[in-house]
């Protein structure tokens, strides 16, 4: 079993994430700002703030693998791409993956076509700003991390999040940098996400690679 730290370990995806590798007897520890309401068993729950270096490199440097499941809003609006250098620098001195949790506007609707953050005219202006920011990083920012560094970024399908929850399923499908699912953009549960994530983990079969999963 592996030792995995989730940065954002109590947000949405992070704290499914969490939940699904403890329950595979991984040694979890999840970073975040504050503790959950209902911790869960054979977790360890680290208070801190993740723009603080320090608190950062405690818990990467005792992982065998380190995930992001940070949210480019709130407390991160700006300052979560700098978030995210530190933690990849950090990963790369450490010499431990890194997994981290994207979002669908980074994904393609086909081989070679142009990402579907580059028209945002359907999408709210003031959320604009955040999916950039996320999609940025798969754009610009880890493509130009030092090859030492092995990551793997992840985006969900676009029916993904707190407010439109689904039900497990036991099942994904998975894909590249390419929507499985490109014509309504699909969904996915945060289980049954964190299911795929997970299975990438252990898996180990990606490297330095965007990959999506959508039911």
């Amino acid at each position: 079993m592996s030792r995995i730290t989730v940065i954002g370990g109590t947000g949405y995806a992070g704290s499914a994430i969490v939940a699904e590798a403890a329950g595979r007897g991984h040694q979890v520890t999840a970073l975040s700002r504050s503790l959950p309401d209902a911790p869960l068993p054979n977790v360890t729950y680290v208070p801190g703030d993740a723009t603080d270096e320090a608190t950062l490199a405690a818990p990467i440097e005792g992982a065998d693998v380190v995930v992001g499941a940070l949210a480019p809003r709130g407390p991160l609006a700006s300052t979560y791409r700098d978030v995210y250098r530190a933690i990849a620098r950090l990963a790369d001195a450490a010499g431990v993956p890194l997994y981290v949790v994207g979002g669908y506007s980074s994904l393609r609707p086909a081989p070679g076509a142009d990402r579907f953050v580059t028209d945002l005219s359907h999408i709210p202006a003031e959320l604009h700003d955040e999916i950039r920011a996320g999609a940025a990083l798969i754009i610009d920012d880890f493509p130009a991390t030092p090859a030492t560094l092995d990551w793997v970024f992840v985006s969900p399908a676009l029916r993904f999040g707190a407010h439109m929850p689904g039900e497990r399923l036991g099942r994904y499908r998975l894909g590249d940098d390419v929507a499985v699912q490109p014509e309504d953009g699909g969904a996915i549960s945060a289980a049954d996400y964190a299911l795929g994530f997970v299975d990438l983990i252990e898996k180990g079969d990606h490297h330095r690679a965007h990959v999506n999963v959508g039911h």
